[in-house]
């Protein structure tokens, strides 16, 4: 496994130098201002399951049906959605009708609520949550919630403002190549080894897991 200077180099290679990679980490790591309500969480979440495999700018195009079929993802709505509810939701022109993934929306309300400790909400607990210990968080919500994989959650992390590595194909690749995994992450020893990897990297180089994922990204990416 290489250092992090070592792979930042072969990254600003691919890319055309350090000043063009720098300025495509700032881009995929601009600061996000985390939501201050736990139904925007549950939103994004929503939101990053309706995409995942599918096309992104359809979901974003009906996002305002999804609000208005969801209640504005009131957590405790959502919670008691019920076989009437699905039964209506399925047949909802104004959001993506698949089954599965409605299914998702109450599972995952009730992990946010039960995620609030009393005196923060499972935003905070979230935000919070030690970057040392990301697989810990990940662990959690895919344990706890439904349909938030390692990527999917990243991603709907990432875009709430949780600075975290994201287990993209990229990524994926670039920690196949350093020796950390030898496939996509499944076992628990294998997400530990990741998590150390990146905790390695982030001592050596005094940046973010978050400016690592894209550095290792961009050093396989075209």
């Amino acid at each position: 496994m290489r250092k992090f200077d070592e792979i930042y180099d072969i990254a600003a290679k691919r890319k055309g130098g350090t000043e063009t990679l720098e300025t495509l980490i700032a881009e995929h790591n601009g600061h996000i201002t985390p939501p201050n309500t736990d139904d925007r969480w549950l939103a994004q979440f929503t939101k990053s399951i309706f995409q995942a495999g599918f096309n992104w700018k359809v979901v974003e195009h009906m996002w305002a049906g999804f609000e208005e079929a969801f209640w504005g993802f009131d957590l405790d709505k959502c919670a008691q959605i019920d076989m009437d509810d699905m039964e209506r939701l399925t047949g909802d022109t104004r959001i993506v009708r698949n089954g599965g993934k409605i299914k998702a929306v109450p599972v995952n309300a009730q992990m946010l609520l039960d995620m609030g400790d009393g005196s923060r909400r499972a935003g905070q607990v979230i935000m919070n949550w030690p970057e040392e210990d990301y697989i810990g968080l990940l662990s959690h919500l895919h344990k706890h919630g439904s349909r938030l994989g390692p990527r999917t959650a990243g991603y709907a992390l990432r875009f709430c403002g949780k600075r975290n590595y994201i287990l993209s194909g990229d990524v994926t690749a670039a920690l196949i190549r350093e020796g950390v995994i030898d496939k996509e992450p499944t076992t628990k020893a294998a997400k530990r080894a990741v998590q150390d990897a990146f905790s390695m990297w982030a001592e050596q180089s005094g940046r973010s897991h978050s400016e690592i994922s894209r550095t290792l990204a961009f050093s396989v990416g075209v």
